[in-house]
């Protein structure tokens, strides 16, 4: 069966862009990256996923980046449309790290910049 190509989005707070199917959490992420019926073209990823109601922070984008390499996972190309510096190179680095030891496909393109506009109509 062929799988159906999809570009994921995942972001707490942003537009879902024109093209992207959205995941607005960890776990909706988690949900589609291991989904048999879809293969992933392009990957965008924020670093911050919000809060929970305590004020703790939710899994997010660097956790995502870790278990993508922990559990082999795959996408064309990985962008990364975060605003935090810190958390931003933590991920480009993670993916690259990852990729010379051979945890994910020496084929996926890593972009430590995004390809979408952030927008936010909040």
């Amino acid at each position: 069966m062929m799988k159906k190509s999809i570009n994921l989005y995942v972001d707490d707070l942003r537009d879902c862009p024109k093209g992207f199917t959205i995941a607005r959490t960890y776990q909706e992420a988690v949900r589609l990256l291991q989904s048999e019926e879809f293969h992933i073209h392009i990957l965008t990823l924020d670093h911050d996923l919000g809060e929970d109601e305590n004020g703790k922070e939710l899994p997010n984008g660097y956790d995502l980046v870790k278990y993508f390499c922990e559990h082999g996972l795959h996408a064309n190309k990985i962008y990364l449309h975060t605003d935090n510096p810190v958390g931003r190179k933590n991920m480009y680095e993670t993916l690259l790290a990852a990729q010379r030891r051979g945890f994910i496909e020496k084929d996926i393109e890593i972009y430590h910049y995004p390809i979408t506009e952030n927008k936010y109509s909040g």
